[in-house]
């Protein structure tokens, strides 16, 4: 398993679950819904802080294991 990264939530689009991380080495990710570590309504805000696990998904480099900071 990778270690930890940190980054910011570029945009996230609560009706289509799904958004980008900009990790503070640069480097755009993908968030899905579904990798937010969180009870209840997952949603992610723009400008929010985050940790996460880097991955790649089917069409690039993936957040998992995505947590607010």
């Amino acid at each position: 398993m990778s270690d930890k990264a940190t980054g910011t939530v570029k945009w996230f689009n609560e009706t289509k679950g799904f958004g980008f991380i900009q990790a503070d080495s640069g480097e755009d990710l993908f968030a899905h819904f579904s990798e937010i570590q969180s009870s209840g309504f997952k949603v992610l805000n723009e400008g929010q802080r985050v940790s996460y696990v880097p991955g790649q998904g089917k069409k690039g480099p993936q957040a998992t294991l995505i947590t607010a900071i």
